[in-house]
This record gives C-alpha cells, structure tokens and sequence, in this order.
C-alpha cells in the first residue's frame, strides 16, 4: 500500500503506463475516452499522467473490467481447473466464484484441498464458496458427508469467500440444527431456492442466505430482488435462463443482478463463450450494452464484497480486456493484473483418484415389473427443472423409443448397493442408450436409453473406465473418460471440447435432443422440483421423500378425482 501510494502521488516510478484507452466505467455506467492510469504491482495507482518502467499504448481501443462469473461449478465443465482457466481467460473472464460441492460428494475434504491447491496453477483467480449440501439430501447415497465441523477448518482459508447454495431449503424453515451451524460459519452465503415465495422466501431471506440463481421467470426473480437477494441470471448448457429474466435488468436494479454460468460443459465455452456469450446474448436480446457490462464486472465484485476487483479504479487489480463491440461483443486480449495474458499451453495435473465401488446390474435387476399409472420424469427443455407426468405404463413394454419412454437407471457407485429405475421422457432416443458418472449431486452412475442391453452396455462402460460418459449403439461404444473424481478430465480443453462434440454427434444420430448428457445428468438432482430419480428409485423434489414407480391405489383415485 506504501508503494501504491507512493506511485499514485507521482513520487514513486509505476511498473507500466498504459495511455489513450477507451474505458469502461462501470461505476458511472460511461465510456470515458483518452483515459491513461498507471499499474503498480498489478493493481491500478492511479490516472492521469505517470512515470513507468514501460509504456503501453492502447490506441483508443476499448476496454473494460475482467469479467466475473457469480456462480459456477467448475467440475460441470468436464475440465481441471488449470485447463478451465486456459479455457476463460481467453474469452475475458479474470474472476469466476466457483462451488466445489460435486468434487465434495465424491471426496469430501480431500476434493476441497484438491481444487484448493489447483487454483494455485493458474492465473484465473478462482474464488470458492464452500459447499453447504454435502449429500445435497440426508437421504443421498454419495461418497462423502460434510457437517458444520467438517467445514469450519477451511473458513478463513485463502481463496473461500462463504458458503455456498444453501440447497437445504426444508432444513432452513423448519430450523434444523445442522443446516444452521452451516449458516452460522459464514457472513456470505449463497442460496438455491427454486420457486419458493411468499412467507416461505421471506423466512429464507430472515435466514442471511442472500443470493439465488435457480429463478426461471421474471415474477420469481422480481419478488426476490424485492425481499432483498442478488440475483443471479443464470447461461448454462441446459439452463437457459437469460432472456426470461432479462427484464429485470433496469438502472435502478442492475446493482443486485449479475451473470452465472453455473453448469456449462467445454463445449459450449469452446463454441459459444463464457460470460462473454452472456454479454452478446444480453445485448442482442434488447438489453442496455452499459448496464450489461456492469453486470458483467461490478454488479459481481459488490455482491461478494470484492473491492479490489469488478473496476478499473484506484486500488483495484489492473484486470481488464480489450473489446470490440461493433456489431457485437468480442474479447480480444485479457489482461491479468497489467500483463496481457498469453495462453501457456496445455501442461497436465495429476488427477484426483476415486475408485468405483460397483456391482454392475443385470437385466433383471433394471427390470420393470407391473403395470398401471406409473410416474413419468418429463423434461423440459432448456431447463434443470422437471415436470412430474402421469401415464398408463406396461412395466415391461418399457424401454419404448417410438413414445419416448426411456428406461433411466441410476447405480450406486461408492458402495455396489444396488440401483434405482425409473421412466424418464424427453431424451428423445431412438436406438441405444448413454451413461455417465456426473449425475448431481452424489455423482453415481446415471443411464437411460432404448434398450436394456445398451443400458447395461454403457454402466460398464462408465464403471469400467472409474468414471466417465458413454453412448452405445449395438457393439459400437464411445467413451469421454473423467478420470479426476469421475468428473473432469485431464485431457487438453479443446480436446474435451472435441471428443464431447463427438459424443453429442453420436447421441444426435441415435434421435437423442441436444445436450443429452447434461439433462441426464440433473435426472438424479433431488433438490430441483419436481420428479427425480436416484439409486433408491424416484424422488418427489416438491415433497422431499421417495416415491413409487407406480401410483399406489389410494394416489389413483385422487388422480381419477
């Protein structure tokens, strides 16, 4: 600060001077043009006329704050987080806020010091939150258990914020104790209450949980912006949320909303962006350009108290990129703490090993015995939420592609205790079946498909690879190995990216909707309304409890009524 100090009052040389940029204020919400600032140890000094080691002509270009993600999980892009650096660093990205609770289902502490550590290997300041919902349900079957006193060693620690989404919404209200030691280590707590209202919400906000990004409509959102949370206008893979809730956007509210990625696989980073692609979706859909890019940058940094970041100010980290917004949003160069950022290549890390624990099913033990009104999980596109459908089922007719109602099966991976079975619509899949070890948030195996014997097909596949995602059709296996917990790879991004493209490719020739993996994925995430299915068999995400395939004869007749 000395120093900083010394250089800010024109006393003290500045590491570089950067001269004539274009920048983006997002304080003021304007362009200032001619603007020249001085960088001292990678922070901004000050602006204005400087000596510096060097000197760096921006040449009237645009610039604007490095771009932060509210809210991601870094192992849902299938990627290490050094190579997920490589991956957004490039697309503008200088801060994410990242949840590590799927490597914690699978590892527990060990999977928080792995992320911890690997932070430390790559230039993205990867912030975390710690994870809250460790299984996400008392009822999950997942590889590890955090409790308040589990948690509370890594409080303070560089690079953890606060805690992260409270998914426990029932253990909030009822006033669990468990649920509130949790909320008790924290000033900062991030929530996950989808659909929740009225006094419901309000004893949710009572609570200190400050924040959600699970809302799919404008109502939902405005009501909770005005009981007080940040919002948090989430762009995933599936979860397309954007243009719903861009409305909200106003000048007197943009300082409580912000972008989150939360679930997005290298895929769609190689192809469409990070929030880079949030910026152009934003902007083509009619949004204000300056208070996006507020969004983008400050909105973030205030939400998390971040003062050193989310600007181009006095005090605050020189990150910032070079744009082109001519007929769009481009990042052109990212520039961390001063220094434009230059991609160092692939450079591998030493994964983060899980054995599988499995009994691998046979076909009688995925069969479907009965008949009558069954509980269907139907999805609905372009969202994690799913619908709890109804219709009159033959147990073994099932697998049917020409209705398109598909077996779902999800196996017990930590201890081989078995497997739950369901029917799930919407895939779409014609011939064949896939399967995966990412399956929110206990992370066993998940597979649905046309046939049992490609079901099975692609559980062994998965198992047999300790991790990993697969589609079969006939003797015909592809595989994408996750051989870090069973959840991210580390291979190079862009050739995850690729062989995820082939992958997707494959499933779109079997009939499969786009980005089946994903939506397979959140089948067995029993925190999201409203039908799910785990390796007990379904869950009814509205009433927190499991339930049976088929409508027992009391149900029936509500139903009938």
């Amino acid at each position: 600060m000395r120093s900083l100090l010394q250089t800010a009052l024109g006393k003290e040389a500045g590491d570089i001077f950067f001269t004539d940029a274009t920048l983006f204020n997002p304080f003021s919400c304007e362009w200032e043009e001619g603007v020249s600032f001085v960088v001292k140890n990678g922070y901004v000094a000050g602006f204005g006329e400087y000596s510096a080691a060097s000197t760096v002509s921006l040449r009237g270009k645009k610039i604007m704050p490095g771009l932060i993600d509210g809210h991601v999980h870094i192992e849902s892009s299938l990627l290490t987080p050094v190579e997920y650096g490589r991956a957004v660093l490039a697309r503008g990205t200088t801060t994410v806020i990242a949840d590590p609770h799927e490597i914690a289902n699978v590892a527990g502490t060990d999977g928080l010091r792995y992320m911890l550590q690997e932070r430390l290997h790559t230039p993205l300041d990867i912030l975390y939150m710690l994870p809250s919902c460790v299984p996400a349900t008392p009822l999950e079957t997942a590889g590890a258990e955090l409790c308040a006193a589990d948690l509370a060693p890594f409080v303070g620690e560089e690079g953890i914020l606060g805690l992260a989404e409270m998914m426990n919404v029932p253990g909030v209200l009822s006033g669990d104790d468990s649920v509130w030691e949790k909320l008790g280590l924290c000033s900062l707590v991030d929530g996950h209450c989808p659909h929740l209202s009225g006094p419901g919400l309000c004893a949710y906000v009572l609570s200190g949980i400050q924040s959600d990004h699970e809302c799919t409509t404008a109502d939902e959102a405005l009501e909770k912006i005005r009981r007080g949370m940040y919002l948090m206008i989430r762009e995933g893979s599936t979860e397309r949320n954007l243009k719903s809730l861009l409305p909200l956007v106003r000048a007197c509210s943009v300082s409580r909303v912000m972008f989150a990625t939360d679930d997005r696989h290298v895929d769609m980073l190689v192809s469409e962006g990070h929030i880079d692609d949030c910026i152009r979706k934003a902007i083509e859909a009619g949004a204000e350009p300056e208070l996006v890019y507020r969004m983008a940058t400050l909105s973030a940094a205030e939400r998390f108290r971040l003062d050193d970041r989310g600007a181009l100010a006095p005090g605050r980290l020189a990150d910032f990129c070079i744009i082109e917004d001519a007929g769009g949003f481009r990042v052109i160069s990212t520039f961390k703490r001063g220094v434009c950022w230059e991609d160092p290549g692939y450079c591998r890390r030493p994964p983060l090993e899980k054995l599988f624990r499995y009994s691998l099913p046979d076909s009688a033990d995925i069969a479907i015995s009965g008949s009558g009104p069954a509980r269907i999980i139907d999805i609905i596109e372009g969202q994690i939420l799913t619908r709890a459908g109804i219709g009159d089922v033959e147990g073994r007719l099932i697998p049917d592609s020409a209705g398109d109602l598909l077996k779902v099966v999800v196996c017990d991976r930590y201890r081989g205790a078995g497997c739950g079975i369901g029917i799930v619509r919407g895939l779409g899949l014609k011939r064949g079946a896939i399967a995966s070890s990412v399956a929110h948030d206990s992370h066993n195996i998940v597979a649905a498909g046309a046939d049992d014997g490609s079901i099975l097909a692609a559980i062994e596949a998965v198992a047999g690879a300790n991790g990993g995602m697969a589609a079969v059709e006939g003797d015909d296996v592809a595989i994408l190995p996750l051989e870090s917990g069973g959840l991210m790879s580390t291979l190079p991004y862009d050739e995850v990216a690729s062989r995820l493209s082939v992958l997707e490719a494959r499933t779109r020739s079997m009939g499969s909707i786009e980005h089946p993996f994903m939506y397979l994925s959140f089948l067995s995430l029993t925190v999201i309304p409203e039908l799910r299915i785990t390796d007990r068999g379904l869950f009814d995400g509205n009433t927190f409890c499991d339930v049976p395939l088929f409508i027992q004869t009391r149900e029936r007749e509500g139903v009938d009524s």
